[in-house]
């Protein structure tokens, strides 16, 4: 598998933005190859609609065929890549641009609510519940801070991946990094 799909048009963007591709996208990302019927029985949706948007996956190069496991009856499926980016800087130059940026930028966020409902403390040892969870922090900060703080966060990851890799403890874990300056409007308001 690739590494990065880094996007520069915005209707590729806009493309893997539906969010039912954002879904089938991240579970064969997350999960491995699959059938459109046995990711539809994941999602609760019909194989049918299932293939559509991965035939659409596959149109716009996020997904290929798998072929080291082929189903006789069924194509199984895989994600080319382990991430997608895009510069939103470059893509913001249009209205389309911004569009499918805001949109994706949306999705991301409901992905990140998905996961964060499905989160039982049950299921977790007191280890993993004493991690988990999310915090937020309000800085007064320039742009060129926040791009630091994304590459050494990135550089500490890859780090953290080879130091523990193979630890009998180790999970698939989700992490987020987002920040967006405060609007004027709520500056303007306090």
């Amino acid at each position: 598998m690739e590494e990065r799909y880094k996007i520069s048009d915005p209707r590729v963007l806009k493309a893997v933005a539906h969010p039912l591709r954002v879904r089938l996208l991240g579970l064969l990302r997350s999960d491995g190859p699959a059938t459109a019927s046995e990711l539809g029985r994941r999602l609760g949706e019909s194989s049918g609609s299932t293939s559509y948007h991965l035939r659409e996956l596959f149109k716009y190069g996020f997904v290929e065929e798998d072929p080291e496991q082929r189903d006789g009856r069924e194509r199984r499926w895989r994600s080319r890549r382990r991430y997608t980016s895009w510069d939103s800087g470059e893509l913001s130059v249009t209205a389309e641009g911004r569009e499918a940026v805001r949109i994706m930028h949306m999705r991301q966020a409901e992905m990140v609510g998905r996961v964060l409902e499905e989160f039982d403390l049950d299921d977790w040892s007191r280890e993993w519940v004493e991690v988990s969870g999310m915090s937020d922090d309000l800085l007064v900060l320039p742009p060129a801070a926040l791009k630091e703080y994304e590459e050494r966060a990135a550089e500490l990851l890859r780090d953290l991946t080879a130091r523990y890799a193979g630890h009998p403890d180790a999970r698939k874990v989700h992490l987020w990094f987002g920040a967006v300056p405060r609007s004027p409007r709520q500056e303007e308001d306090r």
